[in-house]
């Protein structure tokens, strides 16, 4: 990115097919085929907006959870009928069924802890801020809500989830990388009402935290706080905001004839310039062509903007980095089955590969981050 120091765009690696694959809840998911022997790899099955059918269980312990949230939503819902669990953890549920002559999602909360619930309630508020001011791209329509009791019912689009994992193994057509930045980019464009949505992240906040659970050394302090106060310096502490997404996941976006459409808006709001730019290119690290398409864009608004798009890399990065040190620990306390990819490997270890790769992109952030500083 910088000439005294390496671009923000590294080299392709050979990691392996990643299992585990969860789909977006308005597209159900089927298990991607794993990719064997030489050649070209095959591209996994996508799904599309899948017909309803099966029912739902209501027995045993599950099953009266499952009647719980289904009183919810029926409290504020009274049309809906469900057709089937898509996708159930610890913290939420998600039903499908209908409403009148059109089908709908329900999202359920079912952790009732304070940060989940004000997660919810956010992407609530989100919402309904798009019935009264629409974004320039395609968003689930709101049919109900209920903030005090988790509960969002929308209606479910049709479309093929843009990758199927976090961290896509494979890079994604080109066709839909062109249309999802595109995507992103109005919406990074749009200027809402002042006071429709808030700033969810607080930037020193976020770095001061990084650096106490030492994911930041004692120089990337500095040197984010340096960049922190120069883009301030530059165009003042406001001026700088621009609307994000906030999770800019391809598994959040479905891809349609009609554009893409973004899902999962819990984390939307004001963040520095290139937050969503910085999610996009910290999940595609097997796509370099994807990740000098997105550094290009990044630094094409000016220095500012270059520096907070650097901000936002370390900062995505580190959670990453966080969250995928969190899942190796886990697999080391509880083995996972090797599951039948090229060579055999168990999800631990694909866990740990996806986690050198993320050390050695943070890395390459930490360089262009002190490059920029040393410019200044």
């Amino acid at each position: 990115m910088y000439a005294a120091s390496s671009s923000v765009s590294a080299p392709p690696r050979s990691l392996r097919p990643r299992t585990g694959v969860a789909g977006s809840y308005l597209s159900p998911a089927r298990p991607a085929s794993s990719v064997l022997g030489a050649g070209r790899p095959r591209r996994p099955a996508v799904p599309g907006a899948a017909p309803l059918s099966g029912r739902l269980d209501l027995s045993g312990p599950q099953g009266a959870q499952l009647r719980s949230a289904l009183a919810s939503v029926l409290r504020i819902c009274p049309e809906f009928t469900p057709v089937q669990v898509l996708r159930r953890s610890g913290r939420s549920v998600l039903l499908v069924g209908t409403t009148g002559r059109s089908t709908a999602v329900a999202k359920c909360l079912l952790d009732r802890s304070p940060a989940w619930t004000e997660r919810y309630r956010h992407e609530i508020a989100v919402y309904r801020s798009f019935v009264r001011h629409r974004p320039p791209v395609r968003v689930p329509r709101l049919i109900a809500a209920d903030p005090d009791n988790g509960t969002l019912v929308i209606e479910r689009m049709p479309g093929r989830v843009a990758a199927l994992q976090r961290h896509p193994v494979e890079a994604p057509p080109r066709s839909d990388i062109r249309a999802v930045l595109g995507a992103i980019c109005r919406l990074n464009s749009w200027r809402p009402p002042a006071g429709t949505f808030d700033a969810p992240l607080n930037y020193a906040a976020r770095i001061s935290r990084y650096h106490e659970l030492g994911l930041l050394t004692d120089r990337d302090l500095g040197d984010l706080h340096k960049l922190l106060h120069g883009i301030t310096q530059a165009v003042g502490r406001q001026g700088m905001r621009q609307f994000c997404h906030g999770d800019a996941l391809l598994s959040n976006i479905l891809v349609s004839p009609a554009g893409p459409v973004l899902l999962d808006w819990e984390h939307a709001g004001w963040y520095l310039p290139g937050y969503d730019l910085a999610t996009l290119w910290t999940v595609l690290g097997d796509d370099p062509a994807a990740r000098r398409q997105i550094s290009q864009l990044a630094q094409a608004a000016g220095p500012a903007a270059r520096d907070a798009f650097l901000v936002n890399l370390m900062l995505v990065l580190t959670r990453e980095i966080r969250t995928c040190e969190t899942a190796v620990q886990r697999s080391m306390r509880e083995p996972s089955p090797v599951v039948q990819v090229t060579g055999g490997m168990s999800v631990g270890e694909e866990q740990r590969l996806l986690l050198r790769r993320l050390y050695d992109d943070c890395q390459l952030a930490r360089k262009a981050v002190r490059a920029a500083v040393g410019i200044r």
